[in-house]
């Protein structure tokens, strides 16, 4: 995690030099502090090297590289806890090929030959988000408290709440949010991706399965409340005596 006033941290894992180094300019003349590497090896080492304040907010990953593929890295960082944001480049854009870039833990992808405005574009909304997770710090709510920095939901007794990334993500997006009358379409570009195809039913099962693995009900003091026709409404019996 960058230090206050440090700009971002950003990555880059792509072999074609002529693109790497485009790239590398580009995001600094933006104002990122961008590492650039040839392969996953060299990836490697600077992750494990990282730490503290040096962190990365994002990891801009090609598919091809010379030493493993793209998608089976992404799985490894994933696996170690990487919690980096992972903007995939790709030049396969059939739909198989982009959903396997997200089960592997992606956050978003651009296709090749990719626009250098519609790719900072998505770089700042991935940098954005993860900077509203980081200000969420170790916020407290009913029984539960979210740790940002480790992606980790604790009950009180400090036992922890096994989440998925994308209901951490949701859980996430609900208490920056709490009170506020979420549409569907509003929550699944923000925690899934503006251009992601993904029906809005999609909401409603991830909704119930963060219920189930907080035991929450409606007479709990926080709870998500559905919105028939909308969407969500996250909120707490004081949040709506303060109302």
């Amino acid at each position: 995690m960058s230090a206050i006033g440090e700009s971002p941290r950003i990555l880059i894992v792509e072999d074609d030099e002529n693109l790497r180094v485009g790239l590398q300019d580009n995001l600094e003349e933006q104002g990122y502090t961008v590492a650039a590497v040839a392969d996953a090896a060299t990836a490697r080492t600077l992750l494990k090297d990282q730490g503290g304040e040096r962190r990365f907010e994002l990891i801009i990953l090609d598919i091809m590289l010379p030493d493993t593929d793209g998608y089976r890295f992404c799985e490894e960082l994933r696996a170690q806890g990487e919690h980096a944001r992972i903007l995939m480049l790709t030049a396969r854009t059939l739909e198989q090929d982009i959903v396997r870039g997200f089960d592997a833990g992606a956050d978003d992808y651009v296709a090749k030959p990719y626009r250098i405005a519609e790719l900072l574009a998505r770089v700042r909304a991935l940098v954005r988000r993860a900077g509203d997770l980081r200000a969420l710090g170790g916020a407290a709510f009913g029984d539960y408290r979210i740790d940002a920095d480790s992606r980790v939901v604790r009950r009180l007794d400090e036992s922890s709440v096994e989440l998925t990334k994308t209901e951490f993500d949701l859980l996430a997006y609900f208490l920056r949010h709490g009170g506020r009358a979420l549409h569907r379409q509003q929550i699944l570009d923000a925690v899934w991706g503006e251009d992601v195809i993904v029906d809005e039913r999609t909401v409603d099962n991830f909704v119930s399965s963060l219920k189930k693995k907080l035991h929450w009900s409606p007479d709990d003091p926080w709870r998500i409340t559905t919105i028939r026709g909308v969407g969500y409404r996250f909120e707490s019996d004081s949040a709506a005596r303060n109302s």
